[in-house]
């Protein structure tokens, strides 16, 4: 049977004893101040891979959602997110409305706010490159760029 690697983001950090506790049930690596675990799952699909990861740590960690590590070969992460009940219902209600699935509903809001989100880095980063070649040349702001590039730090400053 596969193995698929699953990511869990966590709702707070767990203490070191909650991590033992959880880890016996299932081999988990944590990162650096436990907020996020990995897991190795076997079952058939990704998607059963990730119920069954909930089954057994949803009631023994606080999981905020699960996702796929790896993107399939179509480039998608399984992304599985367990809402309350009060916000379930509400979800279904609007997906009803625009006859989607819940599922399908989430899928495109995030698809929509993703998009949007990439449309706006890309206007920062143009306003701030009009705003840099107001006082200088483009082939100075070229090497600027490139200079940077090359002494990027091995790991991003928190």
């Amino acid at each position: 049977m596969p193995h698929h690697a699953l990511e869990i983001t966590l709702t707070r950090p767990l203490s070191a004893n909650a991590l033992r506790r959880a880890a016996r049930e299932l081999p988990l690596a944590a990162n650096h101040d436990a907020t996020r675990l990995m897991a190795l799952v076997p079952a058939k699909t990704p998607h059963t891979a990730a119920h069954r990861l909930r089954r057994r740590l949803g009631a023994r960690l606080p999981i905020d959602v699960i996702t796929t590590h790896y993107p399939d070969a179509d480039h998608t992460v399984l992304l599985n997110i367990a809402f309350p009940p009060a916000t379930h219902a509400a979800l279904k209600a609007r997906a009803c409305r625009v006859q989607q699935t819940p599922e399908r509903f989430v899928e495109l809001a995030l698809h929509r706010a993703l998009a949007e989100h990439a449309d706006q880095e890309v206007d920062r980063l143009d306003r701030a490159v009009r705003e840099l070649l107001a006082h200088t040349t483009p082939a100075y702001l070229l090497s600027a760029v490139g200079h940077a590039l090359i002494r990027l730090p091995e790991r991003p400053t928190p």
